[in-house]
């Protein structure tokens, strides 16, 4: 989903959102930093596969994806990293790795780190390493509907 059409489906849903533009950045903290948001509140999509189907995990840039509890989450011992390779066409409109955390608009599910529900606001990557947007959480959580559990650690 190419930005232009992120922006026009939270449009269409009526949802207020802030673009922000910052210098090129890979990572999550990187951005973090960049924006000048904490961490904890920029949130991080990892592709994952659960019993072989694509699946994101958005969390907060500080913490990791903690495979034991998303095992727990999922109800399977079959959940694993996804790499670059397998997904990357799955979004071709987006810089790889900037993808934004809606898998539902890409027919796959979506676990959210439940800290993330904590914050009002949730900034993510919008399609490319130049750009974040940043909406309420309880806009993002009704549009995205993901599944929301524990299932990080600090990454320290």
């Amino acid at each position: 989903m190419p930005l232009n059409k992120l922006k026009a489906f939270l449009d269409d849903h009526n949802i207020r959102y802030i673009s922000i533009k910052h210098s090129k950045a890979y990572t999550a903290q990187e951005i973090a930093e960049s924006v000048h948001i904490p961490g904890k509140e920029v949130a991080k999509t990892v592709m994952i596969k659960i019993n072989g189907q694509m699946a994101m995990a958005v969390l907060p840039a500080t913490e990791r994806v903690d495979f034991d509890l998303l095992k727990s989450v999922a109800g399977t011992q079959n959940v694993q990293l996804a790499g670059e390779e397998e997904f990357k066409n799955l979004f071709p409109e987006c810089e790889a790795g900037a993808m934004p955390p809606f898998g539902n608009l890409y027919g796959m599910e979506v676990y959210v780190e439940k800290s993330l529900a904590r914050d009002k606001e949730i900034c993510f990557n919008a399609c490319s390493h130049t750009e974040i947007l940043r909406l309420s959480y309880a806009d993002y959580e009704r549009l995205a509907h993901p599944r929301q559990a524990r299932f990080s650690t600090a990454n320290y």
